[in-house]
């Protein structure tokens, strides 16, 4: 467990167990804690570095908006802190933004990109979901005190008063528009997506994303062949807030991060 300075952040992460690097990024509000149930699956086979993103966890705010583009460049900055390249990403919810993000901006420091729970447009997010998130503020986050996630935040940051302000600054992320789809149909790189069958995000998104990807446009043959790079998991009796839990979840990303890689079609 350490902390690096990369760009004026001083970004918290922690080390477990021993292989080719896999990095963890965490959901909203959140911080590594939420890969707890995940973490010792991945850590018999992997390197895993878990990351404390910008104003989460043990990373302290600093005087600049939240962006999934700056976090990534965040990322991207640790990974060059730590000496490496190709390293594997995997990123939850708001964590998934920033490591799609990460893959665009910085291509050559990526190998395999592992996305649960996140679109790739705003608007990937079904209506009720993006309602909430634009009224999440100050007062959202006064109410949020107490709740378990406070509780953690209040353990672990480093100024425990700075939680309205990720209320607000999350907020005002949140309601930002993006659309990532052109970037997104131009990587080349080895992507799973995994969502939960009851997810914030829609249906229809999950199928357009991984059609972007170069998947679903196609029978894959017999023998494989036509297989596609990307990667799409729907896991069964789950939702966006159960996922991370779930056995399912290293059951479907283990075998991705060691399969041979396939060429894009």
């Amino acid at each position: 467990m350490s902390y690096a300075e990369v760009d004026g952040l001083r970004i918290w992460y922690a080390e477990h167990g021993a292989g080719r690097p896999l990095v963890l990024l965490h959901g909203g509000f959140g911080s590594t804690e939420m890969f707890a149930p995940l973490l010792p699956a991945l850590a018999e086979r992997r390197r895993v570095i878990a990351v404390d993103l910008q104003g989460h966890g043990r990373t302290a705010d600093v005087d600049r908006p939240l962006r999934y583009e700056s976090m990534a460049d965040d990322v991207a900055a640790l990974i060059v802190h730590l000496g490496l390249t190709g390293v594997d990403l995997l990123g939850y919810s708001l964590g998934g933004g920033v490591a799609l993000r990460a893959a665009i901006q910085h291509p050559g420091l990526v190998g395999r990109l592992v996305l649960v729970s996140a679109p790739c447009r705003r608007q990937g997010w079904y209506p009720e979901v993006l309602a909430a998130m634009a009224r999440h503020d100050e007062t959202t986050g006064e109410r949020m005190r107490g709740s378990p996630m406070h509780q953690l935040y209040t353990r672990v940051a480093p100024r425990p008063a700075d939680w309205p302000r990720l209320w607000a600054k999350s907020g005002e992320l949140l309601r930002r528009e993006y659309d990532w789809s052109p970037e997104v149909a131009a990587l080349t790189l080895p992507t799973l997506l995994v969502f939960a069958d009851a997810d914030s995000v829609t249906t229809a998104h999950m199928v357009e994303f991984f059609g972007l990807l170069g998947g679903g446009h196609r029978d894959a043959g017999r023998d494989g062949t036509d297989r596609p790079a990307a990667r799409l998991a729907v896991l069964p009796g789950l939702t966006h807030h159960d996922i991370l839990g779930s056995p399912a979840l290293p059951a479907a990303v283990l075998p991705f991060l060691t399969h041979p890689a396939v060429a894009p079609g």
